[in-house]
């Protein structure tokens, strides 16, 4: 969009005098610019004049912003904002000033860009974190896990009232129950309220983990985010082929570290019991039952369970 310096070049040689004037004209007879008129009578048509620049970028992108194409094809010189006019007494004058200002919608996007930055996933599909979420339609998706959806919302609702509560949650469902999903909302409405939160995909993360064991700073650095964060998020726990070294001193320090201080949640096929079982046995070491139950002792009492059902929306 052309300035108003651009509009006076067009206009050219003898004629640019006149023209001058009837933009001046134009200007101030905006509704915007009389408004301020209005408010200030006593700006002088000196003030006025030399800052007709100022004003028409005022009244150029009040247009814009009126028929507004979106954040992404926002037409303003300064993307997702415009400009506004305050009137300060300077040496006992009134002095027009312009500045940039966010709209709403650049507001919303950097309220967005906050809640995403306080949130780390490790091989989760990013689009579960970047959804639209609506509690609405998260009630009516599936109404036969109604009862988890209510459990979930009421677990934020305590979390936004009281603040981190010690217990986390044990999502057990079917596949494609939308356990995953359900935990990213939590995750998301959360960090709202300035909550960090770490969701790892188990299956992955132990594959990872066995390859960090050569990059000593990064598995230190990995595993000290997943002891401090606000929330930690364990997804499809007991997918996952588990060696005895990731199970002892990996998940197990992560655990003694946050019990009693943190709450960990975890989504997963297996019920409690069977976790205990699953977690017990290794590929190298057989089953070893007292390493299984001291894991268990460190997420069982430190969980309220959550029965997902419905049916499996992965088609």
């Amino acid at each position: 969009m052309d300035s108003i310096g651009d509009v006076l070049k067009q206009m050219g040689g003898s004629r640019i005098r006149q023209r001058t004037e009837d933009l001046k004209t134009k200007i101030l007879n905006e509704p915007e610019v009389r408004q301020l008129t209005l408010r200030y009578p006593e700006l002088t048509e000196q003030e006025l004049t030399r800052n007709l620049s100022r004003l028409y970028e005022f009244v150029k992108e009040k247009k814009h912003c009126d028929n507004c194409p979106g954040l992404e094809n926002c037409p303003n010189d300064f993307q997702g904002h415009y400009t506004k006019l305050s009137v300060d007494e300077v040496n006992g004058q009134l002095r027009i000033r312009d500045y940039k200002a966010p709209c709403n919608l650049q507001l919303a996007h950097e309220r967005d860009k906050q809640i995403s930055s306080r949130i780390r996933s490790f091989y989760v599909d990013e689009r579960a974190l970047q959804e639209g979420y609506d509690d609405v339609e998260i009630m009516r998706k599936d109404p036969v896990r109604s009862s988890a959806v209510m459990q979930v919302f009421d677990y934020i609702d305590a979390a936004k009232a009281s603040g981190l509560q010690k217990k986390g949650l044990y999502l057990q469902g079917p596949f494609g129950t939308g356990k995953t999903f359900l935990m990213c909302y939590l995750l998301h409405e959360l960090a709202k309220e300035g909550h960090s939160g770490v969701i790892v995909y188990m299956p992955d993360f132990v594959e990872d983990v066995k390859s960090m064991i050569q990059d000593g700073e990064k598995l230190r650095d990995t595993i000290e985010l997943m002891k401090n964060t606000d929330l930690l998020i364990f997804d499809d726990i007991g997918a996952e082929n588990m060696g005895p070294w990731v199970r002892d001193h990996v998940l197990g320090s992560i655990l003694n570290h946050r019990m009693n201080r943190k709450p960990t949640f975890y989504t997963s096929n297996y019920s409690l019991s069977d976790l205990g079982k699953h977690l017990s046995f290794t590929n190298k070491d057989g089953e070893e039952a007292y390493k299984g139950e001291r894991l268990m002792n460190r997420i069982q009492p430190f969980v309220e369970t959550i029965h997902v059902l419905g049916e499996n929306k992965r088609g």
